[in-house]
């Protein structure tokens, strides 16, 4: 559960800076229906850009942002893609929403913004002495120092040090510190022993993504509705909502499908990993280029008993098709497939993580023999915005790309998928999975076997208790905002 205990010191200091800062706050309700936006804070957003350092784009941590770099307000409806049989290789339909369109051009804004909320409405995070502490292995720890930034707290972020040039720039211009830790994207252990470190400084409060039940929170009441809310606008008589698909970084988007199976009964909910690193199909380690997922652990938060399936995806295809989406000559072969020329220009809009997410949901359409009328719904993590200078070392690696060389990636990497390197998970499966966290959260960060048992056994109702905690966060948040008195 999410601890609301208030500080009243703290209290007291956030709701001053807040004031001289102008910053007010938005609540869950209004990133689930931005119409509920007041028309002053509307006003201000059309002249504000998507990325700008403004409290105000506060109020763009929403699914239903305009797509535009500047000025944009809100759409009905979330931000989706929807991918071909001429793309995809079958035949059910596979859409994903668009995470661009956040500030920062990922959905881990919402949910740091999930994490950082309660505590600093509660006061237990003082602005004026704390700093908020983003273990990361990519997105999270961009989201948490821009959502830090927009509300004057000070931010570290931790991230390994192999992900990508574009991260590491941007966090400097951001962060009040980035510390890179040894390895790439499945180096977890290394961050949290960063983080360890670290919380023997008085100053500094940690917000780790794995553990941290504001991330699930977030992530079920709006994430898992803005995909329910893009399913009923896109769904044909017939069409039925059959499976969702994310691959897992802090498993903190798992509980989207949480939501959605809720909804919809019949629908199968398969978490996702690199091959390279096959913690939850096979107990096993490695490291691997699906920047930010495959963490070498189980999050603390995933609620592997809701889980169906694990399907594993080979790191290369996510490497070869993010040039066949982001190269002239990609474009024009797809397009010469079938693939309208409108979407091929949009590919863009999946980053690495993102094209892993879509390939599970082939490899599930597949195994599930999927007809065109199953719908499949995931997310794109980020975009391709992110990998430019990976797309370069690609280019450097392989050479010039051509048509040839894009009929190759699209017949190898897509259309040849199988069915394989993926689980259909029963109870025992689940329990094994389930069990792997105690080498972790147990053995490493001090959390007790009864606990984890106990969020086995759900004895307290642990996930639908805290899914239901957004309407008090509200409350909170409403309260903190008329303290201010800036509305």
């Amino acid at each position: 559960m999410i601890d609301f205990t208030v500080n009243k010191a703290g209290l007291q200091h956030n709701i001053q800076q807040a004031r001289e800062n102008h910053i007010i706050i938005p609540t869950i309700r209004q990133m689930q229906h931005p119409e509920l936006i007041p028309e002053a804070i509307k006003e201000k957003l059309r002249h504000t850009g998507l990325w700008d350092v403004d409290p105000v784009n506060l109020f763009r941590i929403t699914w239903k942002n305009e797509p535009r770099e500047s000025g944009g307000l809100f759409r009905e409806t979330p931000n989706i893609i929807e991918l071909p049989p001429a793309l995809t290789g079958v035949k059910a339909r596979i859409f994903a929403m668009v995470s661009k369109w956040f500030p920062t051009g990922c959905h881990k804004v919402g949910a740091s913004f999930g994490c950082l909320a309660p505590r600093l409405v509660t006061g237990q995070f003082d602005v004026t002495c704390h700093k908020a502490v983003w273990p990361s292995t990519g997105n999270y720890c961009r989201g948490g120092a821009f959502n830090s930034k927009l509300l004057s707290c000070d931010s570290i972020a931790i991230l390994p040090a192999e992900m990508s040039r574009e991260r590491f720039e941007w966090l400097s211009q951001i962060a009040g510190e980035v510390i890179a830790t040894p390895g790439c994207e499945s180096n977890v252990k290394e961050i949290f022993d960063k983080t360890r470190e670290l919380r023997e400084r008085p100053e500094v409060m940690i917000f780790n993504q794995f553990e941290e039940m504001g991330n699930p929170l977030w992530h079920y009441n709006v994430t898992g509705r803005a995909l329910a809310e893009a399913f009923e606008a896109i769904k044909g008589e017939k069409d039925r909502f059959s499976g969702a698909c994310f691959t897992s970084g802090s498993a903190g988007t798992m509980s989207a499908g949480d939501y959605l199976k809720e909804q919809y009964p019949r629908l199968k909910l398969a978490v996702g990993e690199a091959l390279q690193c096959p913690t939850i199909l096979n107990n096993g380690f490695g490291g691997h280029r699906i920047e930010g997922i495959g963490d070498k652990h189980i999050p603390w938060i995933h609620n592997v008993k809701n889980t169906d399936m694990v399907i594993d995806i080979d790191d290369e295809d996510s490497q070869r098709l993010l040039r066949l989406f982001n190269t002239r000559e990609g474009v024009d072969y797809l397009v010469s497939v079938g693939v309208e020329r409108a979407l091929a220009e949009q590919l863009s809009l999946l980053g690495i993580s993102g094209i892993a997410n879509i390939l599970c949901c082939i490899k599930m359409a597949k195994y599930y023999e999927f007809t065109e009328h199953d719908v499949i719904g995931t997310v794109l993590t980020d975009s391709a915005a992110m990998y430019q200078s990976r797309i370069r070392e690609l280019d450097e690696q392989y050479g010039a790309y051509d048509r040839h060389q894009a009929q190759l990636d699209h017949c190898l990497h897509i259309l040849s998928l199988r069915d394989d390197n993926m689980l259909e998970l029963t109870y025992k499966d689940r329990k094994r999975i389930h069990n792997l966290k105690y080498y972790t959260w147990v053995e490493q960060q001090g959390r007790t076997a009864e606990e984890l048992n106990d969020l086995w056994y759900d004895v307290e109702g642990t996930w639908d208790a805290v899914h239901q905690q957004a309407d008090q966060l509200d409350e909170f948040i409403e309260a903190f905002n008329k303290e201010v008195g800036l509305l």
